[in-house]
């Protein structure tokens, strides 16, 4: 959006486009006021308009834009609280004569979007809670062939294919406030299509995102779904294997079988510094092992492929691969880089995010990192392809 057009939406008081704020004081208002423009209730097709260091009728507030203010704007859009991520633009504009913070919102594609599990639209001038007639309006409104592979419908499979007890006991419980939960009359169609683990249709049918996040048997609709595990004894493919597991699953768990696959695979070694001290030390810290993994259920793609992600473990390193290459933003030259990160399974982050398998987005190698300089590990090294990413974890000496 041009000056022109962002001045014009200023000076327009009458707009439901528009929201104006005279500080960033109330963090969690401009987050549903976000989440509200990328709904796009009305159906403009247009973004929405969230002016900070201004007063309700579009006069300067006087607010002193920082470059922290900049970057506490633009890290709303990805610190997990807002799913699935929306994509806004923030900048320091001097607009009437007034300097001032411009966010803009984009429509989403695949609507609902929340903030903290509530959906917020807009309602005239005012932001509102979707009521279940309004989500399952915003659920109709996603682009059939623009949508990406996680929440596209699996049209030969029944509803009946997701698992109902995964649904209630794990994961809403998961993703949605407790009072929200507490007052929540919708029926159990209506939730999941809101989760997006369901297509509207007709028929109603399960989502890519549904199958994989709480289908009964998330393989016999995705093949590839699943982690092939190998303990080897010795250093090549070719040694005698210790140990072999498919681990297969809806997402919670798979992650979980995953999570206790690695604690029982680290060994520790005694280290004596003094008569009365002793420090056990693992062989891989178990923080890295799981950022890495988590990455690769995270990125892989699930698209045009038979194979699973392979997690090898060595006696002198372990390696995991998962099929796709880099994504969107991320190329082989700027993989790990601070700051540089993608998503070609958006859903599917928001989902793990919302299970707590996510704590922020972007920082998953970094942590890894960290924790391999902390344990005594070496750095892990990267192998960056078009048709896969493999990471390998060597031992600590």
């Amino acid at each position: 959006m041009d000056d022109i057009e962002l001045e014009k939406l200023l000076k327009d008081i009458e707009s439901d486009r528009v929201e104006r704020k005279e500080s960033a004081g109330d963090s969690d208002k401009i987050r549903q006021a976000i989440c509200a423009f990328a709904n796009d209730m009305p159906g403009h097709n247009q973004p929405g308009v969230i002016f900070i260091g201004v007063t309700d009728d579009g006069s300067c507030a006087g607010l002193n834009i920082t470059d922290k203010l900049l970057l506490t704007l633009a890290n709303m859009r990805s610190d997990g609280n807002i799913l699935p991520i929306p994509a806004m633009t923030v900048q320091k504009k001097v607009l009437c004569g007034c300097e001032m913070a411009v966010v803009v919102v984009q429509p989403a594609d695949a609507p609902p979007v929340r903030f903290k599990g509530t959906t917020w639209i807009r309602v005239g001038p005012r932001r509102a809670i979707a009521n279940s007639d309004e989500e399952r309006r915003l659920s109709e409104k996603r682009r059939h062939k623009d949508l990406p592979f996680d929440v596209r419908p699996v049209e030969s499979a029944k509803i009946n294919v997701l698992d109902e007890l995964i649904f209630r006991q794990i994961y809403l419980p998961s993703a949605v406030a407790e009072d929200v939960l507490r007052q929540n009359q919708r029926t159990l169609e209506d939730q999941m299509l809101a989760s997006k683990f369901a297509h509207p249709g007709p028929p109603v049918c399960p989502t890519n995102l549904g199958i994989l996040s709480i289908g009964k048997t998330p393989t016999d609709w995705i093949p590839c779904a699943y982690i092939q595990f190998v303990r080897f004894a010795g250093g090549t493919l070719t040694d005698p294997i210790k140990t072999s597991n498919e681990i297969r699953g809806p997402l919670p768990e798979l992650l979980m079988k995953l999570d206790e696959i690695l604690k029982i695979n680290i060994q520790e070694a005694l280290d004596i510094t003094s008569a009365d001290k002793e420090i056990r030390r693992p062989d891989y810290p178990l923080e890295a092992l799981q950022q890495l993994a988590r990455n690769a259920v995270l990125h892989r793609s699930y698209e045009n492929t038979n194979a699973p992600i392979h997690l090898y473990w060595f006696e002198d390193r372990v390696e995991i691969q998962n099929p796709g290459g880099p994504f969107g933003q991320v190329t082989r030259i700027n993989f790990g880089k601070k700051g540089i990160y993608d998503y070609r399974n958006l859903h599917i982050a928001a989902v793990m995010k919302e299970l707590g398998y996510v704590q922020r987005f972007g920082i998953g190698i970094d942590l890894a990192r960290k924790a391999c300089k902390v344990n005594g590990n070496p750095d892990p090294d990267f192998a960056v392809e078009d048709a896969f990413v493999s990471v390998t974890l060597r031992r600590a000496s």
